[in-house]
């Protein structure tokens, strides 16, 4: 799996939150040191912002046009999961 994904027209900024320690969160971490390098290589100037939190559940959050913004979980997926959901909040 590959994280070249174009990411922007209408989406406008992506947000991770996650634990630094918590076993809910492996898979974000995961996803960060597997992919996070390859995706901002494919889109350096989009705004990819990582929040480490202690004790917070896993959540990707998409800013779209016009200030409007969705979320959804991330407890306990694994890297490749996480990527599949970026790709969809990024359509």
């Amino acid at each position: 799996m590959s994280a070249a994904i174009r990411l922007g027209s209408t989406l406008k900024e992506l947000r991770l939150h996650l634990c630094q320690t918590g076993a809910a969160s492996k898979g974000v971490r995961e996803f960060i040191e597997k992919y996070y390098v390859e995706l901002k290589s494919n889109n350096p100037k989009f705004p990819i912002l990582i929040r480490e939190c202690s004790g917070v559940e896993p959540r990707l959050w998409a800013r779209y046009e016009f200030g409007k913004e969705k979320s959804v979980s991330l407890k306990d997926l694994s890297a490749s999961d996480v990527l599949l959901r970026l790709e969809t909040m990024s359509k």
